[in-house]
């Protein structure tokens, strides 16, 4: 019987390879997390629209919330964390909703908690404080019940009452008043993958 630690590598775009389970920092470009993010798609891949809303769109719904938020600017490395705060899902290219992860358990967890490490060693992405988590999960909340709606076509009472989100749900995209285009419309998965890549370019200094 092999007593070799196990492996699951995955082909990156770049052509590299990446072991999900024992992850290397290095191991991946800067192009291949933003692709990857733009091809892994939430709520299930579900949308009433001709594409789904990628990771990629929705990280910087997220970013862009918290910045209109802020108290004072977000540094550099506050907008990495923002923007990096889904990166893992990129490589395992699945966006697991939090009760399916409850029922995937521990192993689920971990294989997530050290691609997450990986990619703040890499990112050097700073520790969340208790008041900068918090904003963030409210800023990632508010996002999640506006897509449910405008991209994904739950009702509001749905987002209530199934998926237990009570936070507010906008009718302004923050996004279109920055690139454009139809209020709340996916983008293609090219399109978001070049737009986050010129946003982690962007803050990806201290």
């Amino acid at each position: 019987m092999s007593t070799a630690s196990p492996r699951a590598w995955i082909r990156l775009p770049s052509g590299a390879a990446l072991d999900l389970i024992n992850p290397s920092p290095e191991a991946w470009t800067d192009e291949d997390l933003a692709l990857r993010l733009a091809r892994t798609y939430r709520w299930g891949g579900e949308s009433r629209w001709a594409w789904p809303l990628s990771v990629a769109q929705h990280s910087l719904l997220v970013l862009e919330l918290r910045r209109a938020e802020a108290p004072q600017p977000l540094g550099a490395a506050e907008a990495r964390a923002e923007l990096l705060h889904d990166a893992e899902e990129g490589f395992l290219g699945f966006d697991c909703i939090s009760p399916l992860k409850r029922v995937l358990g521990e192993p689920f967890r971990a294989v997530g908690e050290r691609l997450m490490a990986a990619i703040a060693r890499r990112y050097r992405l700073p520790d969340w404080t208790p008041e900068s988590h918090r904003l963030h999960k409210h800023a990632d909340r508010v996002a999640a019940a506006s897509e449910a709606v405008h991209c994904t076509g739950w009702t509001e009472r749905e987002v209530r009452e199934l998926l237990g989100i009570t936070d507010p749900i906008l009718a302004a995209d923050p996004l279109q008043s920055r690139w454009g285009g139809s209020a709340w419309e996916p983008w293609p998965s090219e399109t978001a993958a070049e737009r986050f890549l010129a946003e982690l370019r962007s803050i990806n200094y201290d």
